[in-house]
């Protein structure tokens, strides 16, 4: 929770203490709360209940009442700072997001459209073949924007990293076609490149797949 509602860039420490549990949880709004969703939110408002802090003070036969017995009891345990759900170590995420920041007014559509396209379609790719971890970094210059993804999958094996960008070469027909690949992410990717005056390429990794997009700044 305190990871989720801290900026880029900043750290937020809560001491392992009822106080310092207290102190971060009670003043938040029942919103930030896990497994707490705006239209259960809204529900628990129009009895008073605003802040996690509420949660917490209320009465668990009056939540059951107002959420049922297994959304309440959760609900008033997180409030306490306690997560009874098991943690699965190395779990595949349920979901997953990236965030490219411009560090000044952008007002070029076409740059916006080409940023968000490389994006979401490498980020597409390296979450098929990933095992475990994708890093995609993002670095705008005065001369051209470059948007890297490494993953620690199987990796492309020199020899074969011209022929993927062929449309619908698949490296693995098994493992790509139970993913619901088609061999035409990379190719794709490639296209959207050029067009925007740019380049895609493989390049050489200790482990996984290394994906470079690079994409001229107009000035």
């Amino acid at each position: 929770m305190a990871a989720v509602l801290t900026p880029p860039g900043n750290v937020t420490i809560v001491h392992d203490t009822p106080y310092e549990i207290a102190a971060f949880l009670r003043p938040r709004h029942t919103s930030e709360l896990p497994g707490i969703g705006p239209k259960t939110a809204r529900t628990l408002a129009r009895y008073g209940i605003t802040t996690v802090g509420d949660i917490a003070d209320t009465p668990p036969a009056t939540l059951q009442r107002i959420l049922g017995a297994t959304p309440a009891r959760q609900a008033h345990a997180l409030a306490h700072g306690t997560d009874t759900r098991p943690v699965v170590p190395a779990a595949s995420a349920k979901s997953l997001s990236t965030t490219h920041r411009f560090h000044h007014d952008e007002l070029d559509t076409d740059r916006h459209d080409r940023t968000v396209l490389a994006l979401a379609e490498n980020l597409a790719n390296a979450c098929r073949h990933a095992r475990t971890e994708v890093t995609v970094t993002v670095n705008c210059s005065a001369a051209e924007l470059v948007l890297t993804v490494h993953d620690d999958g199987p990796g492309i094996p020199p020899a074969d990293r011209a022929r993927v960008f062929d449309r619908f070469t698949r490296l693995d027909e098994a493992r790509t076609r139970s993913m619901g690949g088609a061999g035409l992410g990379l190719p794709i990717a490639r296209d959207l490149a050029t067009t925007h005056g740019g380049t895609l390429t493989i390049e050489d990794s200790p482990t996984g797949a290394l994906l470079r997009a690079r994409f001229p700044v107009r000035s």
